[in-house]
């Protein structure tokens, strides 16, 4: 059996100091040696708890799928609140267990998400309801540096594209081996390369199903990476 090791740490400090992670690593390997499994990749997180980015819990998952992989969470118990985890888990596809709870499954885990998905919702709409108050008592809403503020909003929106484009750079880089695979094992047409991806369990960067015109836009991409 292959896996994929996926550990988290709250601090940069934690994660030199191997306080947490040892025991999480420790946990890892009882479950490999007890199942003689092959770990073809280990990822190691550092971030809060309330931050919901899981980059490296992402890159887990990518490799997971593309080598067939179970994926194996030392820690499960204090990401419960964490929606964005819970839900990349749950919609990756991807067979998992978390070693300090062995019995939670994608039902489990959807569940989790749910929770947190409507406590995120009961803040949302207690921040509502209290501006809406605020605004019966004639407190003033709004930015107060008006047209300013736009123009901040509108390089802020330009900043958000051009980190979209370079995800979708790393993503098309991320495939360009297996594009080459591809093609060695025969497959050079869109279609048949689109058909193959998908025989793989390779999603597109959305997670979706490849298509010819996505193959297409993803060599046209790499064709200008180059």
């Amino acid at each position: 059996m292959k896996i994929v090791t996926y550990c988290r740490v709250s601090t940069a400090t934690q994660g030199r100091s191997g306080l947490g992670l040892e025991a999480q690593q420790a946990a890892i390997s009882a479950y490999a040696d007890a199942h003689a499994a092959q770990i073809v990749g280990a990822f190691t997180e550092v971030e809060s708890g309330r931050n919901n980015g899981r980059p490296q819990l992402a890159t887990a998952l990518k490799l997971a799928k593309l080598t067939g992989s179970k994926l194996v969470i030392a820690k499960l118990d204090r990401l419960s609140r964490n929606a964005a985890f819970l839900l990349n888990l749950q919609d990756s596809g991807v067979d998992f267990v978390a070693c300090d709870n062995p019995t939670a499954t994608p039902l489990t885990v959807g569940i989790l998400a749910l929770v947190a998905q409507d406590e995120a919702r009961a803040i949302s709409d207690r921040t509502k309801a209290a501006l809406a108050a605020a605004k019966e008592r004639g407190t003033r809403l709004g930015n107060p540096n008006g047209a300013e503020a736009l123009r901040r909003a509108s390089k802020g929106n330009i900043a958000s594209r051009a980190a979209a484009s370079a995800n979708a750079d790393a993503r098309a880089n991320d495939l360009a081996e297996t594009l080459e695979d591809l093609a060695r094992h025969g497959f050079t047409t869109l279609a048949a390369q689109a058909n193959e991806l998908n025989r793989r369990g390779i999603k597109t960067a959305r997670g979706k199903s490849w298509h010819p015109s996505s193959v297409g836009n993803l060599r046209a991409r790499l064709a200008k990476s180059v």
